[in-house]
């Protein structure tokens, strides 16, 4: 290609990334001043590719602030492969258009949700003024390894996060999504005539994503003006009409962080009073609080959190979008843990149904993270009871109580759902259940821990969602209280909308589910010819669609463990 060709190439590249949003750096000598090829003596050529094969064997180049990348090595030796060990990101002696635009990307890499020092966003003006000053074989070639290096940490970073989910134990798998990365970044990175359509076409392709995405940016800008001064925390809740000498310093707080009009901010600066109550509402259904309007010490602390807090929730959101698949077979159920909310989606990521939960208790039997597919609903179901529940709880009450198992419409049976008995236990039969040789169930009806309806999505977690007979647990703000499983508030709603689903059960209401679980047949399992992916999710950070941003506790601490890792920086748990 011309010089002029190239040159021209390279401003169409600029301008589209600046329209794409990924970053213009007016500054930038690179985007202003493309630069003519300068040639490379066949002497150079061969110090350049004997260095790039150097690098590639040690899998470590100090010029990094991560400078081992050992788990890139054989991506980056298959890159330089395909090249003959060539530069990939020169023109001679200076970068390509493909180059400039993605150094921009890397440079922007923290309006991502990503951090900066991962990509060497602050070294490469350095290392551009070193090609233009003084492009020894050695600069070259250090300058492309690094970029190679970058661009496959940022690629697959975009794309299926940084940390593996099963380093946490979540049942997420992220292998069938991952790129053949030396492929990607040969074939569709280092030549594209629109590399930020490539770049773009990385992330999830998710609207919750983009929605969270566009919510880190205004919190990164909230974040840089500062937190101001903290709220004291009350000794006691202060009601609507109190005396609240903070009003003025409370309602400031509240236009910062968009839950109070500017132009509706009270006249009156002692009292706790009018539009800063409402807004006290509205923040606190942000941030998963009862919204009662008091403000007592959880609503304080909550608006004393630090918005370097809130951005690190948005960044490990965006971080556990990417785990998630590029698309789902069927419209999802998607539980999200620590907001204790349940979502069913239709086409175009249209929510369905939404309904509160009941979660895993915190402290010892917390709700896994993990996706599979419900395939069938069973009305009126047998609770099994968990071999951990029958060794902690059941046996030591039947030991206090021979008539428990009657009492609570228990019966014990053997592995095969075969009936041993439902009346007083005896010796022989306690003995045979300390040695896990019976069981226990509890039989159908409404005062079944299932409630009246099951359903089942098989995993190695024995989790499932069902109904309750304890309703009112999904009237507290904060529902963790099951053992594991999921609580779900309107059982007969979810299993309409799921039958409904199906090719030749579209004649499931609302009221046909409701009589199944009330009168219908013990144990009725109704098959699912297309199964229903089930996601359960752990993010602290959602944006509606109406573009609020809530944030919730992280009541299981997987966000500060998530950051724990990371801050140990690359190479990530793979």
């Amino acid at each position: 290609m011309p010089i002029s060709a190239r040159r021209n190439v390279g401003w169409l590249l600029a301008f589209l990334l600046c329209l794409a949003g990924v970053g213009c750096k007016a500054q930038s000598p690179a985007v202003q001043q493309p630069s003519a090829s300068v040639p490379v003596s066949p002497a150079d050529a061969a110090a350049i590719s004997a260095r790039l094969h150097q690098i590639a064997d040690a899998g470590h180049l100090d010029d990094l602030h991560w400078p081992n990348f050992s788990d890139y090595r054989l991506h980056f030796q298959h890159v330089y492969d395909a090249s003959n060990f060539n530069p990939v990101w020169l023109d001679g002696a200076q970068p390509t258009p493909q180059a400039l635009i993605f150094i921009q990307a890397l440079e922007a890499s923290k309006q991502k949700g990503l951090n900066p020092d991962d990509y060497d966003a602050s070294r490469w003006t350095t290392r551009l003024a070193a090609l233009k000053n003084s492009p020894t074989p050695d600069t070259l070639a250090r300058f492309d390894a690094a970029l190679t290096v970058g661009a496959m940490r940022y690629i697959s970073d975009l794309h299926i996060g940084r940390v593996n989910p099963k380093h946490f134990d979540f049942g997420i798998d992220i292998e069938q999504k991952k790129y053949n990365l030396p492929q990607f970044v040969t074939q569709d990175v280092i030549h594209a005539a629109d590399l930020p359509a490539v770049l773009a076409g990385v992330e999830p392709p998710y609207q919750g994503y983009k929605r969270i995405e566009a919510a880190l940016q205004h919190y990164l800008a909230l974040s840089a003006q500062g937190d101001g001064p903290q709220l004291p925390v009350p000794e006691k809740s202060i009601s609507p009409g109190d005396p609240y000498p903070q009003a003025a310093q409370l309602a400031q707080r509240l236009i910062l962080l968009g839950d109070l009009d500017p132009s509706a901010v009270p006249a009156d600066t002692q009292h706790y009073s009018g539009a800063l109550v409402q807004a006290v509402e509205h923040f606190q259904t942000r941030h998963g609080l009862a919204p009662d309007g008091k403000l007592g010490k959880g609503t304080i602390n909550q608006i004393n959190v630090p918005l370097a807090t809130r951005v690190r929730q948005l960044q490990d959101a965006l971080e556990r979008w990417r785990w998630l698949p590029p698309s789902f077979p069927q419209p999802p159920i998607v539980v999200n843990v620590p907001e204790f909310i349940l979502r069913a989606f239709g086409p175009n990521e249209q929510i369905d149904l939404t309904m509160n939960v009941v979660v895993g208790r915190a402290v010892r039997t917390q709700t896994p993270v993990f996706a599979k597919d419900m395939r069938y609903i069973v009305f009126r179901p047998y609770w099994n009871v968990p071999p951990s529940i029958l060794r902690n709880e059941i046996i030591p009450a039947i030991v206090k109580n021979r008539n428990y198992i009657a009492a609570k419409n228990f019966e014990v049976t053997d592995f095969n759902g075969k009936p041993v008995t439902s009346g007083p236990i005896s010796d022989a039969v306690l003995a045979q259940l300390r040695a896990g040789k019976l069981t226990v169930r509890q039989k159908p009806g409404p005062a079944n821990s299932l409630g009246l309806v099951k359903f089942i999505f098989p995993n190695e977690n024995n989790v499932y969602l069902h109904s309750t007979p304890a309703p009112q647990l999904f009237s507290q703000a904060r529902r963790d209280f099951s053992h594991g499983c999921i609580r779900v508030q309107k059982p007969a709603e979810l299993a309409a909308w799921i039958l409904n689903q199906q090719p030749n059960q579209k004649t499931w209401t609302v009221e046909r589910a409701q009589t199944a679980m009330d009168s219908g047949p013990d144990n009725q399992q109704v098959n699912l010819a297309v199964p229903i992916p089930v996601l359960i999710l752990y993010v602290t950070a959602i944006v509606e669609p109406d573009g609020s941003v809530h944030f919730y506790d992280d009541i299981y601490g997987h966000d500060k463990e998530l950051e724990a890792v990371l801050a140990k920086g690359q190479p990530y748990p793979g």
